[in-house]
């Protein structure tokens, strides 16, 4: 079911009922019509919890998670105190273009999920472009 914004807020401001997580779902549906990622271009996917945040790389034509990342990675767990922070999700994303270019991933399709891009997901962003990845 893709929906635009604008259903998306007439169902949230008319249905008093739609729970939370039902909103975020059909927020994140309405998103993920309009992004695919391919081989040559696929989809950095982002998950963002209180304490962490995680991102993955994956080809939506064959269903394959090509890398994945978290800050719950050793390397990036000794470095840093707490994962919650906007320079853990850049080193993150720093980390993450570093291992998709070994494996000759070079461009992506950004894909935000149901968040906005600001703070943490942006700061995971620039990371990955200043690692090398283009999208």
């Amino acid at each position: 079911m893709k929906l635009s914004k604008r259903t998306l807020l007439k169902l949230k401001n008319k249905n008093k009922k739609l729970k939370p997580n039902k909103y975020t779902k059909l927020k994140r549906e309405a998103l993920r019509g309009t992004i695919k990622g391919t081989l040559e271009r696929p989809r950095l996917s982002v998950y963002r919890s209180n304490e962490h945040i995680y991102a993955q790389i994956i080809d939506d034509i064959n269903s394959k998670t090509l890398v994945a990342c978290s800050t719950l990675d050793r390397s990036i767990k000794l470095s840093l105190s707490t994962g919650r922070t906007c320079d853990a999700s850049r080193l993150m994303g720093e980390k993450l273009a570093e291992l998709s270019l070994k494996k000759d991933i070079k461009k992506i399709v950004f894909d935000r999920g149901p968040y906005l891009y600001h703070g943490r997901i942006k700061a995971l962003a620039d990371g990955a472009r200043a690692g090398g990845l283009q999208f």
